[in-house]
């Protein structure tokens, strides 16, 4: 996702798309191997003999809440940190940092995490063990991490709450200013953008284009969006989450996304699709992006759905 620089989730998506499972094969190590200390809501510790190995994902509830049963599709927030079975190596947490919203869904995560979650209710703590066709063999593992491609790996997971986001905005439409790109929507909500010929703005324009009737958004929140990104020059596309199917989500108002996604989508509403016009100093300043081909000159536009806040 190119509007964060932080890489919330980009492991628990790295090998996304399904997986051909292990057919039911025994597993070769069984959690109750595995201890866990720390509450609910606290970096848990995780030991065990090493290595530890299963060949069929499993998981066990070591705490259960008494909240709303996940299903499948659901959208969950949760914490969690991420232990290589191999070498016992912590690789990936969100504890102390942004818990994470994650969609119950085998071709948008892992497929490890959402066959471990269906049926654990919020307030739970439970512990995943990720079998390598339900973790990261896909992908091939994870280098940077020092995760290979059969490596099992323990996930420890609190279910924080459910949530129920919007699938688009929805609200009152408002008229934009005059001289700013145009928007049109096709059946599904996506946006088509067409921008404008001239000079594009030198100054942040946030330009409300549906007025959500949803909670206030405030700094600090995790936002659930769709959103469609363009260079103003050329009008060319360079992202979208539309096009990926899949919703993006967040922090917000924190230094952690462009500086004008902070200043122009804190104060706006739940619900509401915004229009954000960023010059150069809002977006990806001089350097820019070339993997986007986004040059430190190019303005850029997007449109943004405010799905749910939180």
């Amino acid at each position: 996702m190119l509007i964060c620089c932080l890489a919330v989730l980009a492991v628990l998506a790295a090998s996304c798309g399904g997986s051909g499972g292990s057919g039911g094969a025994a597993s070769e190590s069984s959690l109750d191997a595995v201890s866990i200390t720390g509450d609910f809501g606290q970096s848990p510790s995780v030991t065990f003999q090493q290595p530890f190995s299963t060949t069929e994902t499993t998981s066990r509830v070591i705490s259960e809440g008494d909240g709303e049963v996940l299903a499948e599709g659901a959208t969950a927030v949760i914490d969690y940190s991420m232990v290589n079975g191999r070498d016992g190596t912590q690789f990936e947490t969100s504890f102390g940092s942004s818990p994470a919203s994650v969609v119950l869904d085998a071709d948008k995560m892992l497929p490890g995490l959402v066959k471990g979650l269906i049926g654990v209710k919020v307030g739970s703590r439970a512990l995943l063990g990720l079998a390598p066709d339900d973790a990261f063999k896909q992908a091939g593992g994870v280098e940077s991490a020092g995760v290979k491609a059969d490596d099992t790996v323990l996930l420890v997971v609190d279910v924080k709450e459910v949530r129920h986001p919007l699938t688009r905005a929805t609200g009152t439409p408002v008229t934009p200013a005059a001289g700013l790109p145009t928007v049109t929507h096709d059946g599904d909500g996506k946006p088509t953008v067409t921008v404008p010929d001239g000079t594009p703005p030198t100054t942040l324009v946030v330009q409300p284009l549906i007025q959500g009737a949803g909670p206030v958004v405030t700094a600090g929140q995790t936002l659930s969006v769709h959103y469609t990104g363009l260079i103003w020059a050329g009008g060319k596309q360079f992202d979208s989450s539309w096009d990926r199917g899949q919703s993006a989500s967040f922090p917000i108002g924190t230094g952690k996304v462009l500086p004008g996604w902070d200043g122009g989508l804190v104060g706006q509403t739940v619900g509401s699709q915004v229009l954000l016009v960023l010059p150069p100093d809002q977006g990806y300043g001089s350097a820019g992006e070339s993997s986007a081909g986004i040059s430190g000159t190019d303005t850029l536009v997007f449109v943004v759905d405010i799905l749910d806040a939180f």
